[in-house]
């Protein structure tokens, strides 16, 4: 699954990574920029956060938190 953001120049994708089964932080949010270099916001093209499930499950948490605290239309949110 993923979303783009920064008018579609970072794309954000999250999954479960089967290859680091073994290991607890196997929950990889990879952010991938198409942009020209002096516009991005990492140094590679690709990089590559691991979490734990704790770790992933907080990061729902304090996302939900600041929706709910936003003031964006509810009928924006889709799944």
């Amino acid at each position: 699954m993923y979303v783009y953001l920064l008018d579609k120049s970072l794309r954000v994708e999250v999954y479960y990574d089967q290859t680091d089964q073994g290991f607890e932080d196997n929950i990889c949010v990879s952010f991938i920029e198409d942009c020209p270099d002096d516009e991005k916001i990492f140094k590679a093209d690709e990089t590559n956060i691991y979490l734990t499930c704790l770790q992933a499950t907080q990061l729902v948490k304090v996302l939900n938190q600041a929706v709910r605290a936003s003031t964006c239309d509810s009928q924006e949110i889709k799944d």
